[in-house]
């Protein structure tokens, strides 16, 4: 996840305390809408624990992810 509030920062100039906020928010918000089987494994996910997920958040599945969520801010 300090991947993604590294580049939550980075693209939107917020410090990294506001970035880690708005990245937990954002993932709050997904993990309440997401469907409960992929939900309860976003956590485990973005830590790279997952057996078989990539090690950081910037490959595969991970790279759809950052998409979405830097689309998210750039809509703002």
């Amino acid at each position: 996840m300090n991947e993604l509030v590294t580049l939550v920062a980075q693209r939107t100039g917020l410090n990294q305390e506001t970035a880690q906020k708005a990245v937990e928010t954002v993932i709050d918000i997904l993990k309440q809408n997401l469907p409960a089987p992929v939900a309860t494994h976003l956590d485990a996910f973005l830590a790279g624990d997952m057996p078989g997920a990539p090690g950081d958040i910037g490959s595969g599945a991970g790279e759809m992810l950052k998409g979405a969520i830097g689309s998210f801010f750039q809509k703002k």
